[in-house]
């Protein structure tokens, strides 16, 4: 199983934010947004800034989908 962040991207889409703008209202490093654009793992405070930032829930900028 892999995660995809697919629906974050949706998310700011729909905002109109950019990454950039992503990683400020959230505080995070601009590795954590390359790890994110990968689908890569990254530690889920870095989510849960992401999810208060963008007042959403977990569920709405990630899936698991079988590989």
């Amino acid at each position: 199983m892999a995660i995809s962040y697919k629906k974050l991207w949706k998310l700011l889409i729909d905002k109109d934010m950019k990454k950039k703008d992503l990683q400020k209202a959230a505080g995070i490093s601009s590795a954590s947004i390359t790890k994110l654009g990968k689908n890569e793992n990254v530690n889920t405070e870095i989510l849960q800034k992401i999810c208060i930032a963008l007042q959403c829930d977990i569920s709405d900028i990630m899936v698991i989908e079988k590989e």
